[in-house]
């Protein structure tokens, strides 16, 4: 099971991200999910909602833990859902923040064994429930269903390999930088609403690291310290461009 305590560091304010943000190469890309509910057929998107259970959750509750019992899939459908490792000695890797037309439950979209990571609501988040088992009894019926999760998880796939190449094989320094240019991008120019602890824990770091080289980002002229705590970005390419 999950520590006790990664699940209290889970409470927080509600989050800004209006899309999904991933350590990704290509992260315009991995942030648009197939829409697999807007491509099955009347009868079976029928048949998908009257099995669905909506659910709300407010911002730092768990949709599942590290460790919890695998019982199927959660359509995102408004909000924002972390989703995150945390190792034997207490180290937290975020995987990604996931946004509507996302699910979270991989990789045993039909339940079975036991949650491999945890993902958490950072912001009021409603969701569509589907439970493992009679997904699958659906799933045997109605052929563009299985289609269209299989798409949704060819996606997912994509997403952690690149976010495993990137860990791989780039510098910490190179995978900040290529974080910050990527929410600058989303956010009209400036990241905001991320703690040093948050953006630490995406690229695999430590806080007091993120804060020395942010630090040191600002000295070299590619972000600027706002004084609402935000950073502005002034030419995202030259970030990007970091090595």
């Amino acid at each position: 099971m999950i520590p006790a305590a990664a699940r209290e560091r889970a409470s927080g304010p509600a989050h800004p991200l209006r899309q999904a943000t991933l350590l990704s190469p290509v992260p315009d890309a991995a942030a648009v999910a197939p829409d697999l509910l807007a491509r099955l057929q009347p009868a079976t998107l029928n048949a998908v909602l009257a099995l669905g259970r909506r659910r709300d959750f407010r911002s730092g509750e768990l949709l599942f833990g590290q460790g919890d019992a695998h019982e199927g899939i959660h359509l995102i459908e408004a909000g924002v859902v972390k989703s995150y490792y945390v190792s034997e000695d207490g180290r937290e890797l975020t995987l990604g923040f996931w946004t509507h037309g996302h699910y979270v439950g991989a990789p045993q979209v039909f339940g079975g064994g036991r949650h491999a990571w945890t993902s958490v609501a950072v912001a009021p988040t409603r969701c569509l429930e589907l439970p493992g088992p009679e997904l699958r009894d659906i799933t045997t019926r109605h052929p563009d269903l299985a289609l269209a999760l299989i798409d949704a998880m060819v996606h997912k796939m994509q997403c952690y390999c690149a976010l495993l190449q990137l860990l791989a094989t780039h510098s910490m320094r190179v995978r900040l930088a290529r974080l910050l240019a990527m929410l600058a991008a989303r956010e009209s120019g400036a990241v905001r609403g991320l703690s040093h602890g948050e953006l630490a824990s995406m690229i695999g770091s430590t806080r007091q690291w993120v804060s020395l080289t942010l630090a040191r980002f600002q000295d070299e002229g590619l972000i600027e310290r706002h004084t609402d705590g935000a950073y502005l970005v002034p030419e995202p390419a030259a970030l990007a461009a970091v090595r």
